[in-house]
């Protein structure tokens, strides 16, 4: 399965970031999936793709033009994937992965992942279950997900949306939720659905 992982280009302050991102690539590895990510060596990009590549798994990196010469591009990617745009970065990663996970990250991981939710939230992803997940170490994501209950108590969307946000905390919580990917998806092209 290819496991789209968007994270950031820093580790973060907390240690456990990097641990987790480690622990994440050793067990996609080890599980046969492959990575598709923004093709970083630096940061939880560097971390998770070094994890996935160290233990024999395979990695598709995809960046834009300019990113190769503004930062460190992965040298030992399975397949480099260079791209016009970020536009076309986001859109490729999406059409390439099965399943979507944000590992703790900035603006440029919420900006991806939300366009996930909302490509779901739409039907426009697939017929078949992409599963989304926030990967919530210690809890990283807790606002975010306080945020999504209120949109969903405002009924700016419906609850199946704010369900179909999955929080994890662990590898094995990951593991639970890919056993749904690949299913016909029942709630496609429910645009704006209250069901």
């Amino acid at each position: 399965m290819n496991i789209t992982v968007y994270c950031g280009a820093r580790h973060g302050k907390d240690p456990e970031f990097t641990v987790r991102a480690e622990e994440l690539g050793r067990w996609m590895a080890e599980n046969g999936h492959r990575l598709v990510y923004g093709a970083g060596d630096v940061g939880s990009m560097g971390v998770i793709s070094n994890a996935v590549l160290d233990n024999g798994g395979e990695v598709i990196g995809v960046t834009p033009g300019f990113f190769i010469t503004a930062e460190e591009i992965h040298e030992r990617l399975t397949d480099l994937q260079i791209v016009p745009d970020l536009p076309e970065r986001r859109s490729s990663m999406i059409a390439q992965g099965d399943a979507f996970i944000a590992l703790p990250g900035g603006t440029g991981t919420l900006d991806e992942i939300t366009e996930v939710i909302t490509l779901t939230r739409l039907g426009r992803l697939s017929e078949t279950v992409k599963p989304v997940m926030l990967y919530n170490i210690n809890g990283y994501y807790d606002y975010l997900f306080r945020f999504f209950d209120r949109m969903a108590e405002e009924e700016f969307f419906t609850q199946k949306d704010r369900e179909n946000i999955h929080e994890v905390r662990s590898v094995d919580d990951i593991a639970r939720v890919l056993e749904n990917a690949g299913r016909y998806d029942e709630t496609r092209n429910r645009l704006y659905s209250d069901k």
